[in-house]
């Protein structure tokens, strides 16, 4: 085994008086978050990267992370080493340590006593610049038994901080919050998603539905709402009809699922002559932002069509690869799903991805680069592609999954929703504007970013036809 695997402490015989040790870390934002969850310290100062580097508490965070943990680690695996006994520990913090910082822990033997076999050591601590950050003297009690072992694999640890939504949610300051039509908040969770949007300058709400309804959820949610339009609406019927009005009369440049069914929203959406359908076939997507995947995965159709047909499922993915640019995935990477890798006659999905392949290669979807059957493993793991010897642009690389209907979606947003951690943002495209689809399971981060991939996808149409509605340029 390499030296390097190893563990070797230092007995009290042997270290003398000069003898050193150091480690160097980084210090980066998932330290931080690391110390949080095992301290229980949530102060916004220590998690909110939007708190300035240089925010006194975040150095006080550093500095007792990095003198009381990199020190240790020091006398801990290296000198003394293994069998050491922690007896004191002084340190004194001489300068600011920031995110990104480079630290270098040093301790120096400066005496021995043989009396209990204690040894004092010099504790420094420096940036990369040179520059002392911390300063100390630590009191051990040697080991006195020669140890030697293989070095322990520390755990893997994920963090489920899902930056990337809060990215997205960063895409749209700047700009005017956008008109939206809101069918039928009346529960305190719908109510609480509208307005949450609103306080984060996304949209601005127009409430639909039967007022008493309304003023109880905003009563229940402790939310004041005198500063909002409300439109009245006899039912949960009603309101979906009368917010659909509101965006066919230019009023609302986005629409929003209130405590009603999708069924019952969609209902309204839907008729040619009164709704807000185009030429495209109206989808579902969800964003996925799943920890430890390298790049947000965006899911469809898991909420609408339930078993579509080579056109629709052309339409589902012209609708996905839209979006994608809206994130700003230039050429996103679309891999058409089933069970297998291979083309077999007996599975119709199998079947449909060839053919939506072949489409694209001739030019009848574009914007992206489309590649199936792929089996889920093979679609986003490049290892099981290669194992499976699939060379492709796609393979284990894809930004979009295009499921075969509507109970594979389901299950594998859910999936990895419950079992994976992620995080699922839903919008409804290929209708007149995009609808935003909340759930009171939505964590507020989820809420928001629905919203904030809404107002970017309205404002990409805005800037393609300025003074024309989604609608005309559909």
């Amino acid at each position: 085994m390499a030296d390097d695997a190893m563990i070797e402490n230092k007995t009290f015989d042997e270290i003398r008086i000069g003898d050193r040790a150091s480690l160097t870390r980084r210090l980066d934002e998932k330290d931080i978050q690391l110390f949080a969850l095992v301290s229980g310290d949530v102060n916004p100062a220590v998690l909110d990267s939007a708190y300035a580097a240089t925010d006194m508490f975040r150095h006080v965070i550093a500095h007792g992370m990095w003198g009381g943990g990199l020190i240790s680690a020091v006398l801990g695996t290296e000198l003394p080493g293994p069998g050491a006994i922690y007896l004191s520990q002084s340190l004194r913090f001489t300068r600011p340590v920031g995110l990104g910082d480079t630290i270098t822990a040093s301790v120096t033997v400066t005496e021995k006593r043989a009396e209990h076999h204690v040894v004092v050591l010099d504790c420094r601590c420096a940036n990369q610049n040179g520059e002392d950050v911390i300063l100390g003297e630590a009191e051990v009690k040697a080991p006195t038994q020669k140890v030697r072992r293989p070095r322990a694999t520390l755990p893997d640890v994920r963090l489920s901080d899902h930056d990337r939504y809060r990215r997205l949610i960063d895409k749209t300051a700047g700009g005017e919050p956008v008109a939206t039509a809101v069918a039928h908040p009346c529960s305190a969770a719908a109510l609480l998603a509208a307005i949450e949007a609103a306080e984060a300058n996304l949209i601005v709400p127009i409430l639909v539905g039967p007022e008493a309804k309304i003023r109880q959820a905003a009563e229940e949610a402790g939310k004041d709402i005198s500063f909002l339009r409300l439109v009245a609406a006899d039912h949960s019927h009603d309101a979906a009809g009368k917010a659909v009005a509101l965006v066919r009369a230019g009023e609302a440049k986005l629409l929003m699922k209130g405590s009603l069914h999708t069924d019952e929203l969609m209902g309204a959406i839907v008729p040619s002559a009164t709704g807000l359908r185009t030429e495209r076939r109206i989808s579902h997507a969800y964003i996925m932002d799943v920890p430890g995947h390298p790049t947000p995965l965006i899911i469809t159709d898991a909420a609408i069509n339930i078993a579509p047909t080579l056109e629709e499922k052309a339409d589902i993915v012209r609708n996905a690869i839209d979006l994608a640019h809206v994130i700003e995935i230039e050429t996103p990477k679309v891999a058409i799903l089933s069970a297998v890798e291979t083309v077999n006659s007996d599975m119709q999905s199998t079947l449909d991805a060839a053919a939506l392949c072949k489409m694209a290669d001739r030019g009848q979807i574009t914007g992206g680069v489309l590649d199936g059957p792929l089996a889920f493993d093979n679609a986003i793991s490049e290892a099981a592609a290669k194992e499976k010897g699939i060379a492709s642009p796609v393979a284990g690389k894809a930004e979009i999954l295009i499921v075969p209907n509507l109970e594979a979606g389901n299950m594998l947003a859910k999936q990895l929703t419950f079992l994976g951690g992620a995080d699922a943002a839903g919008i409804v495209l290929g209708a007149r504007v995009p609808i935003i689809l909340t759930s009171r399971a939505d964590s507020l981060r989820t809420r928001l970013a629905s919203c904030a991939v809404a107002v970017l996808m309205a404002r990409a149409a805005t800037k393609a036809a300025p003074g024309v509605t989604q609608a005309a340029s559909a």
